[in-house]
C-alpha cells in the first residue's frame, strides 16, 4: 500500500490514471499542493464560462482556461492529460448528468472542439489549516468533503446562472480566527470563510444531508464554517441547457496540480489583513469577520464616546466591544426598526429631551446609505412631531430621505408579535435589527422612571414590548444606547445600574437588549455607530464575508455616498436648532437651547463629532482632507 503523503503530484496522477480503487476522492491527499476543480465545455459557451468565472472569483477561482482540444495542463501539470487525470468525471447533455466515468478517453473527438477550465479547490487550503492547528474533521475521518447547494445567487453571466456551493468544516469555536487568516490567504483555494453558523442562513436545511461529498461529524465545540466551493462549476453547467456535451470532475475527485498552493505567513501580516471574528447572534448562531485594523479603529470610536465630561461615573457600565458587535450585526441587517423618546421633562410640553433623536437620525442615515429598510417608532402622542422633525431634517440637509416614523399601541397580549411580524408568524420577522437609543426602559416594578427617580409611566408607550417579544424570536437583535442605564436595553447592565448609579435600585431598566452601548451622551452612541458601520463597509474583509465572497467590489461612488452619511457638526447643530423649534429640551437643564444634557454643543458635543477616528486607510488619496477636516455625514 503507498502513502499519498510521499507522493509526488505526478506519481499521484499516474496511480489515478491505472483507476486505481485506492483513490476515491482526493481531499487529504497531495498536502500543500493546489488541486482543480475542472469543468468542460464546447468552444461557443468558453467566453461566457470565462466571464462568470471571473464574476464569482471566490468560488470559481481560474486557474488556467486551456486552447480549444487542449487536453494538457503544462502551466500547471507536467505530462498531465485531463481525460484521464481525474479519479472521476461527470457527463451531462444538455444541462443533464447522464452519467459518471472513470474516463473520459472515450470522447476525445468531442473535446477536440472543448475547452477546459481549471478551477482552485479547498482541497489546497487543507494542510494551511493543519499548519495553523485547525483539524481537518472529513480527513480526520477518512470522509469527502461535505458540498451544499445555497440559496445565495452566483452573479450572472452569458449563459450561466446557478446558486453557489460551499462546502463545510466543523471547526472548534477557539480556532474560528486560524481557519479564517490560514485560508485568507489562498485565494486560488478560494480564500476565507464566505459563513461562520447556523447553515440555515445560507438555505441548507440539513448538513446530514449534502448535495455533494459526505456527511461529516462535529465534535463538541464545533461550529460549522463555509467556504465557496468550485462545485459551483457543476451547478453552472446543469443551468446552462445549451450545451449538447459537457464534462466536469465529480465532486470530490480533483486534478492535482503540480503548483503549491500559496501560503501567506501570518507574522508578515498587516493589521488590515488580519482577520478576527466574532459572535453576532446565537439564535440563531452567526458569527462575523472584520480586519484586525477595522477592530482596532471601532474600539478608538468606542473609548471616545464613553468620555464622561458630565462626571456621571457612566464607564461603570461599559462593556467593550459592543458597538462593534452591534455594528456587525446591523452591517448584516436588512431591515431596522429604530426607537427613541425620553419624556423626562414631565412639566413641560412637550416633554422629550435633546438627546436621543439626533442619534436616531444619524444612525437612520447611515442605515440608508447602506441600503437597509429603517423605520423609526416612537410614543403615539409624539408622533405628529416627530413626524415634523423628519420632514425638517431631510429638508435641512440632516437626513437625505425621509424614515417612516410610526407608533407602537400594545391592543393584546399578540400586539408585539403582530407588529414586528407578518401575520403574527415569528418565522416572518419585518425587522432583523431593533435598536433603542436614549429610549425610556421599564424598570423592575414596571415603572418608567427619570434619573431623578420620578415615574413617567403616564408619558411612555409599551415599546419595551416590542423588545421582550424580540427576544424569543430567532432572527431579531437588539441593541440599547444610553447613557444613566434607566434607558432601553440596557437592563444588560442592570447590576451595575443598581450598584453605581444614583437611585439605581429604583430606576434601573430590566429590559436587557444582546448589546448594550454605553456613551458620555446617548446621541454620541448614535454618532459611534453611523461612523463604525462606515469603518466596516469600508474594511474589504468584512465586505467579501457580508457578500458572501461573490464579485461586489467597493466603488468609489459607495464610499462618497456613505462618506457624506456620516455625522457633521454642522448637521447635528442644524438638528439641534430643529429641535429646539419644536420645544425640544436639554435633559439634565431644561434649557430650550443648543444643549444636550446640560452640556452646550460647542464645545462638547461638537468636539467629539471632530474628535471622531476617521478610516483614511480605505479612503482614497485624493479624498482624505475631506475626511480629517471635516467627518461628514
Amino acid at each position: 500500500m503507498w502513502q499519498s503523503e510521499s507522493l509526488s503530484p505526478s506519481a499521484l496522477r499516474s496511480i489515478i490514471r491505472l483507476q486505481s480503487r485506492d483513490i476515491k476522492n482526493t481531499s487529504g491527499i497531495a498536502a500543500g499542493y493546489q488541486q482543480a476543480n475542472v469543468v468542460i465545455l464546447h468552444k461557443d459557451l468558453a467566453d461566457d464560462f470565462e466571464a462568470f468565472c471571473r464574476a464569482n472569483s471566490s468560488p470559481l477561482p481560474l486557474l488556467y482556461r486551456s486552447k480549444c482540444g487542449e487536453w494538457s495542463c503544462g502551466p500547471l501539470a507536467t505530462g498531465s492529460d485531463i481525460r484521464e487525470d481525474c479519479p472521476g468525471y461527470c457527463v451531462f447533455e444538455n444541462g443533464v448528468l447522464m452519467k459518471k466515468v472513470a474516463s473520459l478517453s472515450s470522447y476525445t473527438p468531442q473535446l477536440q472542439d472543448m475547452v477546459t477550465f481549471y478551477l482552485g479547490c479547498s482541497f489546497g487550503f487543507e494542510s494551511a489549516l493543519k499548519a495553523a492547528g485547525v483539524p481537518v474533521r472529513n480527513v480526520e475521518q477518512g470522509k469527502n468533503v461535505s458540498m451544499y447547494k445555497t440559496s445565495v445567487a452566483c452573479i450572472r453571466a452569458g449563459q450561466f446562472h446557478c446558486p453557489m456551493v460551499v462546502s463545510m468544516r466543523p471547526v472548534p469555536e477557539d480556532k474560528l480566527d486560524n481557519a479564517a487568516q490560514s485560508t485568507h490567504g489562498i485565494p486560488l483555494a478560494h480564500g476565507g470563510p464566505v459563513h461562520i453558523g447556523d447553515p440555515k442562513l445560507l438555505g441548507i436545511q440539513d448538513l446530514s444531508q449534502p448535495d455533494y461529498g459526505d456527511p461529516v461529524k462535529q465534535c463538541p465545540g464545533d461550529v460549522p464554517v463555509f467556504w465557496a466551493c468550485g462545485v459551483t462549476g457543476v451547478e453552472a453547467v446543469q443551468s446552462c441547457s445549451k450545451p449538447a456535451l459537457a464534462f466536469t470532475h465529480s465532486p470530490g475527485c480533483m486534478f492535482i496540480t503540480d503548483q503549491k498552493a500559496e501560503t501567506i505567513s501570518p507574522l508578515t501580516l498587516e493589521p488590515a489583513q488580519c482577520h478576527l471574528s466574532f459572535c453576532i447572534s446565537q439564535n440563531p448562531q452567526h458569527y462575523s469577520i472584520a480586519s484586525k485594523r477595522a477592530v482596532q479603529q471601532i474600539r478608538a470610536i468606542e473609548e471616545l464616546v464613553v468620555e464622561d465630561p458630565g462626571s456621571r461615573g457612566i464607564r461603570a457600565l461599559f462593556l467593550q466591544d459592543e458597538l462593534l458587535k452591534a455594528c456587525l450585526s446591523l452591517s448584516h441587517s436588512s431591515s431596522v426598526l429604530i426607537t427613541t423618546g425620553f419624556p423626562t421633562h414631565y412639566m413641560h410640553n412637550p416633554p422629550e429631551e435633546t438627546d436621543g433623536p439626533p442619534g436616531a437620525i444619524a444612525m437612520a442615515a447611515m442605515l440608508q446609505a447602506l441600503r437597509k429598510e429603517v423605520v423609526i417608532v416612537t410614543d403615539g402622542r409624539a408622533l405628529e412631531m416627530n413626524q415634523h422633525i423628519m420632514r425638517d431634517a431631510v429638508k435641512k440637509g440632516v437626513i437625505k430621505t425621509a424614515v417612516p416614523v410610526i407608533s407602537f399601541q400594545s391592543n393584546g397580549p399578540d400586539s408585539a408579535l403582530h407588529f414586528l411580524c407578518h401575520d403574527g408568524d415569528p418565522t416572518k420577522p419585518r425587522f432583523d435589527h431593533l435598536v433603542a437609543i436614549e429610549r425610556s426602559g421599564r424598570a423592575t416594578d414596571g415603572n418608567y422612571y427619570n434619573m431623578r427617580g420620578v415615574n413617567i409611566k403616564h408619558l411612555v408607550d409599551p415599546i419595551d414590548d416590542l423588545f421582550t417579544t424580540a427576544s424569543t424570536i430567532a432572527g431579531i437583535t437588539t441593541t440599547g444606547i444610553g447613557d444613566g442605564g434607566n434607558e432601553l436595553g440596557m437592563g444588560k447592565v442592570k447590576a451595575a445600574v443598581k450598584a453605581y448609579m444614583p437611585n439605581g435600585n429604583l430606576i434601573a431598566c430590566d429590559v436587557a437588549a444582546d448589546f448594550a452601548i454605553t456613551a458620555g451622551v446617548s446621541n454620541w452612541g448614535g454618532y459611534a455607530v453611523a461612523c463604525a458601520l462606515y469603518v466596516l463597509n469600508l474594511c474589504p474583509i468584512h465586505w467579501r464575508y457580508l457578500h458572501s465572497g461573490l464579485g461586489l467590489s467597493l466603488t468609489p461612488d459607495q464610499q462618497s455616498l456613505w462618506m457624506a452619511c456620516l455625522p457633521t457638526v454642522a448637521k447635528e447643530e442644524e438638528m439641534l436648532h430643529i429641535l429646539v423649534k419644536y420645544g425640544v429640551r436639554s435633559g439634565k437643564t431644561a434649557n430650550l437651547g443648543l444643549e444636550v444634557d446640560g452640556l452646550t454643543f460647542h464645545p462638547y458635543h461638537s468636539d467629539i463629532i471632530h474628535r471622531s477616528p476617521a478610516p483614511i486607510w480605505c479612503v482614497p488619496a485624493g479624498r482624505r482632507g475631506m475626511v480629517r477636516n471635516k467627518p461628514g455625514r
